[in-house]
C-alpha cells in the first residue's frame, strides 16, 4: 500500500475520534469558516483552475469536460453559499428513533451516528471537493478524497481552503484530506483499505464505477450514471411538454440528470415532435432518431438515424435520442431495458398512467410533469450531495447528511440480566 495512503488513513481515523463527538455549533462554525476561506482565496483558486483548464485544452479534453472543470467567480460564490446551506440544515447525528420499552423494563432505541471515514474517488468537477467536505463534516465523518488529474490544481487549492476553515473552528485539518498522488494504482489501494476507510463512493464514468465494484473489499455506493428518459404520453399537454423537454436537455447537458432519451406516444408524435425539435434547435440539439421518429423529423436539419448504442448512452452533451412508441406499456418496456435507474419522467394528464409510471419505473427518482434536472441534493432541499445513488441498499437518489450516517442500538437498563 502507498505510504501516502497509510498516512492519510491513520490521520483520518484519528480525526474521527474528535468528529463523532463535536456539537452542532462547532461543526456549523467550521462550515461558515470554510465558506469564508473559499471567498478569501478566490483569486488563488481561480488561478489554480486556470492551470487545469490550460492543461485540459492542451490534452484535448472535450468541451463538456472542460465545462465541468471550469470554476468562475459566480461558481465559487455559489459553492460558498452551498456550504452555508449545509450549515443551516438540521444535524442528524445523535437523533434518537425507534424507542420502546421491553417487558423487562429495558429501554432500547436507535441513535444516529457517523459512518466513520468516507473515501471518494471522483473525476472532472472540482466543486465535488467542497460538497463532500461540507457534508462529511456536518455528519461527523472524516473524508479521504482522490480527484482526477484534470482538476489536480483546483482540488488542491479547494482542499487547502477546507483544511484552513476547519482549523479556524478548532477542528483538525486532517478531517478532510486530499490524496496528492496521481498514481492510478493508488485508487485500487483505496478500494481495499478496509482498515482505514468504511465506505467508498466513486463519482465518475461507467468505467470507474465498474472498476470500483470489481475491486473493492469495502462497501461501495455506486450511481451517477444517468441514461434519463422522458415519456410524452398521448394525453400530454404541449404547453408543459415543450419547456420540460427543453429544460431537461439544455439547461445543463453535461450532468447526470440531463435528458438522454425522449419517448413520444404515436398519437401525439406527428404533431408534437416537430415542435419539440424546432424548440431544441434553438440550442442546436442533435437528434438521433429511430425509424418512426426519423420519418416524422426527416426534414429537420439536426435529425439523423440513431446508431446501435444511442439508446444506451449518457450523452453529457447536446444530443438526444428520440423514439416513437404505441403505448405506455411499450414506453415502460423500453425504460426497463435501457434505463440506468437514475431519473425518468412522464408528461401526462392521465392520473392512472402517471401512477402506473411511478409504480412501475424502478429508478431512484421518478417525475410526473417535471424536468429530470431536479435530481440534485440542493434542489431536493438536502444541501449538497456526495453522490446520487442508483443502487438499492443503504441509500437511493441524492445522498446527503442523513445518508452519511448509520445507527447504533442504545439500551438503558436498571440492573436487568438475561435469564
Amino acid at each position: 500500500m502507498f505510504a501516502e495512503l497509510n498516512e492519510l488513513g491513520e490521520q483520518a481515523r484519528q480525526a474521527t475520534r474528535q468528529l463523532r463527538t463535536l456539537d452542532t455549533n462547532t461543526k456549523n462554525d467550521a462550515l461558515q469558516a470554510i465558506a469564508d476561506t473559499i471567498l478569501e482565496r478566490q483569486l488563488d483558486i481561480l488561478r489554480a483552475n486556470g492551470e487545469d483548464l490550460e492543461a485540459g485544452r492542451e490534452a484535448g479534453l472535450d468541451e463538456h469536460l472542460l465545462e465541468r472543470l471550469l470554476l468562475t467567480e459566480a461558481r465559487l460564490v455559489s459553492m460558498a453559499s452551498d456550504v452555508r446551506l449545509v450549515a443551516a440544515l438540521p444535524d442528524p447525528v445523535g437523533e434518537s428513533f425507534g424507542a420502546r420499552t421491553l417487558p423487562n423494563g429495558l429501554r432500547i432505541s436507535k441513535r444516529r451516528v457517523p459512518i466513520g471515514v468516507i473515501g471518494v474517488v471522483y473525476e472532472s468537477r472540482p466543486n465535488v471537493t467542497v460538497d463532500i467536505a461540507a457534508l462529511c463534516l456536518k455528519s461527523g465523518n472524516a473524508a479521504i478524497l482522490r480527484g482526477g488529474k484534470e482538476a489536480v490544481h483546483s482540488n488542491r487549492a479547494l482542499a487547502d481552503a477546507v483544511s484552513a476553515g476547519c482549523e479556524k473552528a478548532g477542528i483538525s485539518g486532517k478531517a478532510v484530506q486530499l490524496v496528492r498522488s496521481q498514481d492510478r494504482a493508488l485508487v485500487k489501494d483505496m478500494l481495499t483499505a478496509h482498515q482505514y476507510i468504511d465506505m467508498i463512493i466513486p463519482r465518475g464514468g461507467a468505467g470507474l464505477h465498474r472498476f470500483a465494484l470489481e475491486n473493492a473489499t469495502i462497501p461501495v455506493i455506486t450511481g451517477g450514471i444517468g441514461v434519463c428518459h422522458i415519456y410524452v404520453d398521448e394525453s400530454a399537454d404541449p404547453a408543459k411538454a415543450l419547456p420540460i423537454v427543453y429544460n431537461a436537455k439544455v439547461q445543463r447537458p453535461t450532468v447526470c440528470n440531463a435528458l438522454d432519451v425522449l419517448l413520444a406516444h404515436s398519437a401525439v408524435a406527428d404533431a408534437l415532435l416537430p415542435r419539440i425539435a424546432d424548440d431544441l434547435a434553438r440550442a442546436e440539439v442533435a437528434l438521433r432518431c429511430e425509424p418512426r421518429a426519423l420519418a416524422i423529423l426527416q426534414e429537420h436539419p439536426l435529425a439523423c438515424a440513431a446508431g446501435p448504442d444511442d439508446f444506451d448512452t449518457e450523452f453529457l452533451s447536446l444530443v438526444l435520442a428520440v423514439k416513437v412508441v404505441d403505448s405506455l406499456d411499450e414506453a415502460l418496456d423500453h425504460i426497463q431495458q435501457h434505463s440506468t435507474q437514475h431519473s425518468d419522467a412522464i408528461i401526462t394528464e392521465d392520473y392512472t398512467n402517471a401512477m402506473r409510471f411511478v409504480d412501475e419505473v424502478d429508478s431512484a427518482a421518478v417525475y410526473v410533469n417535471a424536468s429530470t434536472r431536479f435530481t440534485d441534493g440542493g434542489q431536493f432541499g438536502l444541501g449538497a450531495e456526495v453522490a446520487i445513488s442508483t443502487q438499492r441498499l443503504h441509500a437511493r437518489g441524492p445522498m446527503a447528511l442523513r445518508e452519511l450516517t448509520t445507527y447504533k442500538w442504545v439500551a438503558l437498563g436498571d440492573g436487568q440480566v438475561r435469564a
